[in-house]
């Protein structure tokens, strides 16, 4: 008997009965569901005692794991800064630091 695997929101995993990755969003204890979104960004609902009796398994998240989110920059990703702050020198004046 394998170990049961606990969802963890955040994490990714694959259903390897239906060949389908997804990451954890959310686990509602209210109803005993767990809120996935899939690769292909559609969003899913498993309740907890289906989710324990399939064949899921953790895996990495997926190199381009922003895929199901749609239309991010990679700004928002945290990709990217351009970091072109200025050093303080409190000696400047504080309109100097404006551009």
């Amino acid at each position: 008997m394998r170990p049961k695997l606990n969802p963890e929101i955040g994490l990714w995993y694959k259903d390897k009965e239906n060949d389908l990755s997804f990451k954890v969003v959310a686990i509602e204890e209210s109803d005993e569901s767990i809120e996935v979104q899939y690769f292909n960004g559609d969003i899913g609902e498993f309740e907890l005692d289906n989710w324990y009796n399939s064949k899921i398994i953790q895996i990495e998240a997926p190199e381009d794991w922003s895929a199901p989110f749609g239309g991010i920059a990679a700004d928002d990703l945290g990709y990217s800064d351009p970091d072109s702050h200025q050093a303080f020198d409190e000696e400047m004046p504080l309109k100097d630091y404006e551009n």
